[in-house]
């Protein structure tokens, strides 16, 4: 018996129509934060921190090649 469950990955759903998926990158510490623009405002809203790993997972999920680099 485990003392840990594991998560259950949750599905990431978006609008392609209005959002568009990107990464926020620091400049100072390199972290990274995944989440997706709304084409109307411009705002981004961030899902999680991931790192070069992670990121590659949320593109794969997407169903994404290539995502925007915000910094």
């Amino acid at each position: 018996m485990s003392l840990f469950k594991r998560k259950k990955r949750e599905e990431i759903h978006f609008d392609p129509n209005t959002q568009q998926p990107a990464v926020r990158k620091s400049i100072c510490t390199g972290e990274m934060t995944v989440g997706f623009i709304d084409k109307a405002t411009g705002k981004f809203t961030d899902l999680m921190c991931v790192d070069q790993k992670g990121l590659e997972t949320f593109m794969r999920d997407i169903g994404v090649d290539e995502i925007k680099t915000i910094y």
